[in-house]
């Protein structure tokens, strides 16, 4: 196994998986274990694999890490487990309101609006699989505006028959405002500077960070301090504006954008996009050019499983995605580094700091990024055993310079020596591309009135 330089004890969550099932299988015993998710309008999802039925601690841990991951990977009010009792029982109780998994409980139940429960069945009565499968985005002709809204930053592009003629990103700081105005104000105003250079407006594509349902923000950290009698305001925003702007108007979850995006650039589907911005943000597109309706909110999908490894302040779980390919991952990493910076630097800040010393040629720097690679590298795999991809766009501020450079080949030496038999293709769009490439797909989500 190839180490993380500053991260010794990390523990690969597909190396965890695969010597379980390899466990499973010689030991002449494992039973089928079927786990279905049910999502709006009756969209099911399926996960099928093989466990040992006597429910010991290690079979557990697989089952609940597997539940935690396809829940933000692909959502779901309802989980179907259909397996042996005792396993089910187990994960009955963990995700439940009083379990310890009771964030993503709450989580699912404000993305789909119905209480999140746990439904124990046999392995052949799991409802079958029913998917969304909508090809998004790829609207090209007239003058539309994109825009990309993260935690630190937004974007916004103007663009006329594909071609982007006018680009701007603008710092912001959205999770810690209490008034929904904010948010309104900003948005409205990027769009308004973007159509200054168009003849007309035709359309509005977004991307953002969160849960999009019907252009409408269910769970987004980007109003985290909206107080929850102003939230229904606040996730309306999109509403207002194409209410407002009166032209055909689409928001999608920034991950999905990023799978578009890279679709649109390189001309392939199967395309598994992760941007490693303020957080990580991920999306997929079959290789039938569909988006599924998944959630692909991988920020907090589990890819590390030392029971040692930081918890995320948000859901208060340990070794999900978000401190693994961000900016966050980059402030986790500073003290095993020797690198000290000021308390009160924020993320972005503390990104430059370390890419500056990258320039420099700091090799602690350089380490903080190898570890990053490594990451990338086991995950890589992981994510395959969940989502059938060819290829992965890579974006987003950890991957600029340098430093993105070491992160790239750090995993891209991971996969030939530890995974021979993963032949999937990572692509890097140029620093344009990275920076406003989602605004720009983003622009392309809405079909035209005829």
């Amino acid at each position: 196994m190839c180490s993380a330089p500053l991260d010794p004890d990390f523990l690969p969550a597909v190396r965890f998986n695969r010597r379980y099932q390899q466990t499973a299988r010689a030991s002449g015993k494992a039973v089928p274990l079927v786990l279905g998710l049910e999502r709006e309008c009756g969209l099911i999802s399926r996960f099928e694999t093989l466990v040992l039925p006597a429910g010991d601690a290690e079979t557990l841990r697989y089952v609940e890490r597997i539940v935690k991951f396809l829940l933000w990977a692909r959502g779901g009010w309802k989980l179907h487990v259909g397996g042996p009792e005792v396993i089910g029982a187990f994960i009955q109780k963990t995700y439940s309101a009083r379990g310890a998994r009771k964030f993503d409980c709450a989580m699912m139940a404000l993305a789909y609006g119905r209480k999140f429960e746990v439904v124990l069945t046999s392995a052949g009565k799991v409802p079958a699989a029913r998917d969304m499968q909508v090809a998004a985005g790829g609207h090209l002709k007239g003058c539309r505006i994109g825009f990309d809204l993260g935690a630190s930053d937004y974007k916004v592009s103007a663009v006329i028959d594909g071609e982007p003629i006018f680009t701007e990103e603008t710092p912001w700081d959205p999770k810690i405002q209490t008034n929904p105005e904010y948010h309104y104000h900003h948005i409205s105003a990027a769009l308004h500077r973007a159509a200054a250079h168009m003849p007309r407006v035709d359309a509005i594509g977004g991307s953002s960070a969160g849960i999009i349902v019907d252009n409408e923000i269910r769970v987004a950290s980007l109003l985290r301090a909206i107080p929850n009698k102003h939230f229904p305001q606040a996730a309306a925003v999109f509403k207002r504006i194409q209410k407002e702007w009166n032209v055909p108007l689409v928001v999608m979850n920034d991950g999905d954008v990023t799978a578009l995006a890279g679709a649109l650039s390189l001309g392939q589907s199967g395309m598994l996009g992760v941007a490693m911005g303020s957080s990580e943000a991920a999306g997929f597109m079959d290789k039938k050019g569909r988006i599924l309706g998944w959630l692909n909110e991988l920020a907090f999908a589990p890819v590390d499983y030392n029971p040692k490894a930081a918890a995320d302040e948000w859901s208060g779980d340990a070794g999900v995605g978000a401190l693994y390919f961000s900016q966050q991952a980059v402030h986790k990493l500073l003290p095993a580094a020797k690198i000290k910076l000021p308390g009160n630097m924020d993320l972005p800040e503390r990104l430059k700091e370390v890419q500056n010393l990258m320039a420099k040629g700091d090799e602690r720097a350089a380490k903080i990024y190898q570890t990053i690679g490594v990451y990338l590298g086991y995950t890589i795999p992981h994510y395959a055993d969940f989502y059938d991809y060819a290829h992965m766009l890579i974006l987003g501020r950890v991957t600029t310079g340098q430093g993105g450079d070491i992160v790239l080949s750090t995993a891209k030496n991971v996969l030939q020596g530890e995974f021979p038999e993963i032949d999937i293709a990572m692509h890097v769009p140029d620093e344009k591309t990275r920076r406003v490439g989602q605004a720009v797909a983003a622009a392309s989500l809405p079909k035209l009135k005829k």
